[in-house]
């Protein structure tokens, strides 16, 4: 994610309704997110899609990385010959 521009990247909710076509074609070519306030608080975050997809797939990968962690600290883990063995049960089954 690009860093946020604080004197162009935070705006007024009323700002962004009047011109809103013209920030999310900015949001989407500079790749800087736009902060949205409200009532002079932050109320909300404009990002292109392709920064939402990654950060969702950022998220994802973390929280498997965080699942294999926590599955080797409590053992459940398999042998190189016990996962060989899963894996030809499991086509063996899928061939039938």
């Amino acid at each position: 994610m690009n860093n946020l521009n604080i004197s162009t990247d935070i705006i007024p909710i009323g700002e962004l309704k009047k011109k809103l076509s013209q920030y999310l074609t900015n949001v989407h070519t500079t790749g800087h997110p736009l902060v949205i306030t409200q009532n002079g608080k932050p109320a909300g975050v404009l990002i292109s899609p392709a920064e939402y997809d990654e950060l969702v797939y950022k998220k994802l990968f973390i929280e498997s990385v965080n699942r294999g962690l926590s599955d080797v600290e409590s053992g459940n883990v398999y042998s190189t010959t016990e996962l060989q063995e899963e894996l030809q049960k499991r086509r063996s089954a899928r061939n039938f």
